[in-house]
């Protein structure tokens, strides 16, 4: 069966939910199929199981928003059927959306031409995903099944861009924590924060146009105003979202924005898995930080 990517957020944490742009990509390092075991005494999937109850919950009520064979699907599950991913769960890098997508994949039955509407996938992919979070945009399924850079723009502006193809000495990397982290927690701390009126205003007015800047910078290929603004990002997270940066690497973090070899942001949510980091030298980073594990991503 078909692979599907993981996918890592660039831009946006957090300031999405004030409305600013965000940016995301499929990230092809870490990946998962359906698979039929090849052991016979094999133990039926537990979370697909469970899937497949909540999507015949939603088809019993008439309220699935895409036709799927889920008769098949729960046949499968009876056989076996599980997710072989190597993504890895609670790092920010949509493990359950690359799920989602490969469910949809193989099971749907809605007309073809629906499959070329982002606003209809995204829709289905938000009810689909919704199981294993409670609530979600529809955005990670949606980058794992285009396999494409999508742009976010506003709460109803889906697009797939191009990312420009750039090579050099500099590079945006990511920085394995090497600890899970659970994204609601860190959410609604951040929702919590901004019913205070200053707070809001902060990331409305401040945030959002850093992140904004950093978008436009990355798309365009404007590797020098990109430098700027991912530092005045860096900066803004040090200083605003200190309960999401993990505490072991405050220090870290904070040399970055000291010396300005390397600067770190949050990947997601934050608390742990992966924070994003930029160097305008990623041999002289990797050799700073080489008590970490570093992913290279884009190089400009």
């Amino acid at each position: 069966m078909k692979s599907f990517y993981s996918k890592v957020l660039l831009f946006g944490e957090y300031s999405i939910i004030r409305n600013s742009m965000a940016l995301a990509v499929p990230y092809s390092l870490f990946e998962g199929k359906l698979t039929f075991p090849r052991d016979k005494n094999f133990r039926i999937d537990s979370e697909l199981k469970a899937f497949c109850q909540y999507l015949k919950k939603l088809s019993s009520k008439d309220e699935l928003l895409c036709p799927m064979d889920l008769s098949s699907f729960e046949f499968d599950v009876g056989q076996g059927i599980f997710f072989d991913s190597s993504i890895p769960q609670g790092y920010g890098v949509g493990s359950s959306g690359a799920v989602v997508a490969s469910i949809f994949e193989n099971y749907k039955t809605c007309e073809d031409n629906h499959l070329s509407d982002l606003s209809y996938l995204k829709t289905v992919f938000a009810q689909m995903e919704s199981h294993f979070h409670g609530s979600s945009s529809g955005a990670d399924p949606l980058i794992s099944y285009l396999n494409a850079p999508i742009l976010i723009d506003g709460k109803t502006s889906y697009k797939t861009v191009d990312i420009p193809k750039t090579s050099g000495e500099g590079a945006i990397f990511l920085l394995n924590t090497g600890r899970p982290r659970r994204t609601e927690p860190l959410v609604n701390l951040f929702l919590e924060k901004c019913k205070s009126k200053s707070y809001s205003n902060l990331c409305d007015n401040v945030l959002a146009p850093i992140t904004n800047n950093c978008i436009n910078s990355f798309l365009s290929g404007d590797k020098e105003s990109l430098f700027e603004f991912f530092r005045e990002l860096s900066d803004f997270q040090f200083r605003h979202f200190g309960p999401m940066i993990p505490t072991l690497y405050n220090e870290l973090w904070e040399n970055g924005l000291k010396y300005e070899n390397f600067y770190l942001k949050l990947c997601g949510a934050g608390g742990g898995g992966f924070l994003l980091g930029m160097t305008p030298n990623i041999k002289e980073a990797m050799a700073e930080l080489d008590q970490y594990e570093i992913r290279p991503l884009y190089r400009f």
